[in-house]
């Protein structure tokens, strides 16, 4: 039977936003793509690649439409990323401007019966669309630079991933 698995989404430049799924690791890296777009609300038409990071922060495979020497992404599976010891990936959305989407698997859940997946199971912040020139949503709490910030700012970003 497969497994289910919880991945935090998060923008790097935007500390306000993320969103949390829980993916079938059956589901391939292109029915991945296919499933953020529609959450997202992002262009169905460009181009893409998945970066794979091990917990060292080494990049273990890179993936896309085309073969970058690790698969494509219709061939992958989250499974054989995770067997790859790719534990974070970066959802390259807009491959021209190195804009991404980091994705770290956070924890195998139990399967739901009578429930569909992938699913969306938690999520904070405005969607940034997908090419605006910054991230940074009108309710973010970054702090400028020299401002002081109190712990309750910190919310759960300083949680090691």
């Amino acid at each position: 039977m497969a497994k289910i698995f919880r991945y935090k989404v998060t923008f790097p430049a935007n500390k306000v936003f993320f969103r949390e799924y829980e993916l079938c690791d059956e589901m391939t890296l292109f029915a991945l793509n296919k499933f953020l777009v529609n959450d997202l609300d992002f262009a169905p038409d460009q181009m893409i690649a998945f970066r794979g990071y091990g917990k060292d922060g080494k990049l273990k495979a890179m993936w896309g439409l085309f073969d970058f020497g690790s698969g494509t992404i219709d061939g992958v599976s989250l499974e054989k990323v995770l067997e790859n010891g790719a534990e974070v990936l970066h959802y390259v959305f807009d491959v021209s401007k190195n804009k991404y989407l980091n994705m770290s698997c956070i924890a195998e859940v139990e399967r739901i019966h009578h429930v569909s997946y992938p699913r969306l199971v938690a999520e904070k912040g405005r969607i940034p669309g997908q090419f605006e020139s910054k991230f940074d949503t009108l309710d973010n709490l970054t702090p400028e630079i020299g401002e002081e910030i109190g712990n309750d700012d910190l919310g759960d970003e300083g949680d090691s991933e």
